[in-house]
């Protein structure tokens, strides 16, 4: 039995590692009949490998796509490319697969044989990413994959942690999910001492083992976690908070406003409504500003007077701008405001 098992991982690895195989080719490098050679392949079947054969003295087995990806074999250097890659994805977080590479890591890393993590450890150790924003915000892929195995196994999570102003605290908290945006990582968790959810910026905690104990998953803060997160570090984390129509598609406001500068919702086809918050009202007005769109503020109506005030100050200053500007000199050689039959050099 422990002879066939061994064998069905070898036909299965070299299926994996070639296009296709006529039979007599995968007896000779399994040192078996021809027949036994179909029976391994039926074998596989039953596991759920879909294996395709195509007769004739051309014909061959290939292993297909199926409905369900079936576990795959990987030798030492497609293992560690694998791990490379994921660590990349979930180091820079990646819009869309972040979160994914961090579960299949997790999965990864807990079979890898120890000099296989040497290896990655050592690739990763010596190679230094061109990252988008600061570099205060990367997050150690050895964090991420910890938070996630006691996301899976519901097991508490000891960390320090700091705050935006800097102050440190000790949390235990009972991990429910990681986040990702294209810049951070965040973590939802019940925080015991608090007895609430709360969200944390994984780049800001430090775990501190050992862990546990395991604890019954609670019902989610929200459906969309996602969503929840946004409204959080956009919006609920600020104690001046706006609501502003802005007069373009959802599609094209959400390639310039990220989740972490505010929420989007869809106000027809031809516009959308953005909630955000900021430091004060002065901040909101350049923030809204920078989104480079036409727009309607809804609330609150202190904004509209912070936007009156802003437009005082601008036109004050290209005022002055342009009476501080040099005359130039027109075609006939009079600069603007010489009386004419008047010298611009005189």
């Amino acid at each position: 039995m422990l002879e066939t098992s061994a064998r069905l991982l070898r036909l299965l690895s070299l299926l994996q590692a070639h296009r296709e195989w006529s039979g007599a080719q995968l007896a000779d490098r399994l040192g078996v009949t021809a027949r036994t050679v179909r029976r391994d392949v039926d074998r596989l079947r039953e596991l759920g490998y879909p294996v395709n054969a195509s007769p004739g003295t051309g014909g061959g087995y290939q292993l297909g796509a199926g409905a369900e990806l079936p576990p795959l074999l990987l030798d030492d250097d497609e293992a560690v490319a694998v791990a490379v890659g994921l660590r990349t994805a979930a180091g820079q977080g990646i819009e869309g697969i972040g979160e994914t590479s961090v579960r299949a890591l997790a999965k990864l890393e807990q079979v890898l044989p120890h000099r296989l993590r040497r290896r990655v450890g050592a690739l990763n150790a010596f190679t230094v990413p061109m990252l988008r924003g600061p570099r205060s915000s990367a997050v150690d892929p050895a964090v991420l994959t910890e938070i996630a195995h006691l996301c899976r196994d519901a097991e508490r999570l000891r960390f320090d942690y700091r705050g935006h102003d800097g102050t440190a605290t000790r949390r235990t908290v009972e991990p429910h999910r990681l986040v990702c945006t294209e810049r951070r990582w965040y973590l939802v968790a019940w925080d015991v001492d608090r007895a609430d959810w709360r969200t944390f910026r994984v780049d800001r905690l430090t775990p501190r083992p050992p862990h546990g104990p395991r604890f019954t998953p609670r019902e989610p803060p929200a459906e969309d976690l996602a969503a929840y997160v946004s409204r959080g570090v956009s919006t609920r984390a600020y104690a001046t908070r706006a609501t502003v129509r802005l007069f373009v598609p959802l599609a094209e406001a959400a390639e310039r406003i990220s989740p972490s500068a505010g929420t989007l919702e869809p106000d027809g086809d031809r516009a959308c409504v953005l909630r955000t918050g900021a430091a004060s009202l002065d901040v909101m007005v350049i923030h809204v500003m920078m989104a480079g769109f036409e727009f309607e503020v809804l609330e609150p109506v202190e904004l509209i007077e912070a936007i009156r005030t802003a437009r005082d100050r601008l036109d004050g200053a290209l005022a002055r701008a342009a009476g501080s500007r040099p005359r130039t000199p027109d075609s006939a050689g009079r600069t603007p405001g010489t009386p004419s039959g008047s010298s611009a050099a005189s």
